[in-house]
């Protein structure tokens, strides 16, 4: 096992990995900018080491500076946490040139995953069911017009080294072809570097179904159950829940053993989660594969009993995995909401500020992860999350019942501050969600139906 670990992180997945390293008896290193001197897991670390000023490029991606910091306090191992260089195939090749572990896959299976027309086309080879599409990128308008005009309308236009909700267009006719395909590839180019796209079907409908998969080092590995991320603005999370509502025991298998067919095919290592799109049939499409934790891994964690952090550091220092896939044992419901600062009535824009109240809630089989604390500033230049509430029930309807009392009991004041608890109060009181019915446009016709 480790002696030292660095996380190259900040906020509540920063504090989780930490605790994780604590319950292991390794010694944990945290890095901080000057906005979060004060975090807590800069007051929890054995060392502490500032990396740079608020912009994430000072900072939290700035890969010299985060080595320097790990040389420095005699860390072995990196865990990246998810954003910042969590899939950063780059930093991982470092991180091993620098004899540090890095917590995740190999540099070269990251690299072929994380751009998501080769992961397409590798999950086609492993016989993964797909959209009808471009397997390879596709490099004009006049190609992509084709290919949408053989494939039928409406389609969606995707970046292939996106992520994170970015680096999409949906479109609906021919004539907003063009427009959209020069937008998207212009908008990867900025982001992402690279403008390279691919098109497929745009399914009505659907839902956003990810499988947590994790790895051995041993071609080993198990699938721990599905979650439905469909409740979502602008192609990002906002609830998720386990288990999905649409799925029964045999799709519920099926799915589970194409993600795990699909990752042991490219050699995968550590925790990973494949993502598919749910049809009303119950037909699932691959999307893309995350090559690190989710946000949202703690409602599988509240199912399964596992603790995710602990099993990816342990596969990463070379130990067998703790379980085998007949020691998957799936109980309850769980369900997960994201608490931003940010605004729904203007769109969800941020709405950060100082947080002169905060209080989570707690109760029975109630989580918070959080990296904030009272007297704490919300700044302009991070995710606006300031929580993860969760909850588990025997049953559904008791989780959702269980996550209002939560939300009710939560309290965040600041001026200038807005929150999504009073968006998730009335998303999880809503009779189509409620009844399980809702897909990835339930928002949408909401809003322009009026509601929420």
């Amino acid at each position: 096992m480790f002696s030292r670990l660095l996380i190259a992180n900040r906020g509540e997945i920063a504090l989780r990995i930490a605790r994780a390293c604590r319950e292991l008896g390794i010694g944990v290193v945290a890095v901080y900018s000057s906005a979060d001197r004060d975090s807590p897991v800069v007051r929890m670390a054995d060392q502490a080491v500032h990396i740079g000023p608020p912009p994430p490029g000072a900072s939290y991606l700035n890969i010299p500076n985060i080595i320097e910091a790990a040389r420095t306090t005699g860390a072995d191992a990196v865990h990246p946490g998810y954003g910042f260089l969590s899939e950063d195939p780059d930093f991982a090749e470092i991180c091993a040139q620098e004899d540090l572990v890095f917590v995740g896959p190999r540099p070269e299976v990251m690299q072929r995953l994380g751009n998501k027309a080769t992961a397409r086309a590798l999950m086609a080879e492993a016989g993964l069911p797909m959209l009808p599409g471009t397997i390879e990128p596709v490099a004009s308008v006049r190609e992509g017009a084709a290919v949408a005009a053989e494939i039928g309308y409406p389609v969606i236009i995707k970046a292939a080294a996106g992520g994170g909700g970015r680096g999409m267009a949906v479109v609906h006719e021919p004539g907003e072809f063009a427009e959209a395909f020069t937008a998207t590839r212009a908008s990867a180019h900025a982001v992402f570097r690279d403008p390279t796209v691919y098109v497929e079907r745009y399914l009505t409908g659907a839902r956003h179904v990810e499988v947590q998969i994790m790895c051995g080092l041993d071609g080993d590995g198990v699938h721990l159950g599905e979650r439905d991320c469909s409740i979502q603005r602008r192609h990002q999370k906002l609830i998720e829940e386990t288990p999905c509502t649409r799925l029964d025991a045999a799709g519920r298998a099926r799915i589970g053993e194409l993600a795990l067919r699909g990752a042991l095919s490219v050699g995968y290592s550590g925790a990973g989660t494949m993502e598919f799109l749910l049809d009303e049939e119950g037909r699932f499409s691959f999307m893309e594969m995350n090559t690190r934790i989710q946000v949202e891994h703690p409602v599988t964690e509240m199912v399964t009993g596992l603790d995710l952090i602990k099993e990816q550091i342990r596969v990463a220092a070379g130990l067998p995995l703790s379980l085998k896939q007949e020691d998957v044992v799936l109980t309850g419901a769980s369900v997960e909401c994201r608490i931003n600062a940010e605004d729904p009535d203007r769109d969800f824009a941020p709405a950060p500020g100082p947080l002169e109240v905060f209080e989570p809630p707690s109760g029975p089989w109630t989580r918070v992860d959080s990296g904030y604390t009272a007297g704490m500033e919300v700044g302009p230049y991070y995710d606006p999350m300031l929580a993860k509430l969760v909850v588990w029930a025997p049953t559904r309807d008791e989780a959702l019942d269980r996550m209002d009392r939560a939300l009710a009991e939560f309290r965040v004041e600041g001026r200038g501050l807005r929150t999504t608890i009073g968006f998730h109060r009335a998303v999880i009181a809503h009779p189509t969600f409620r009844a399980g019915e809702h897909d990835l446009r339930f928002l949408e016709r909401l809003r322009a139906g009026g509601g929420l």
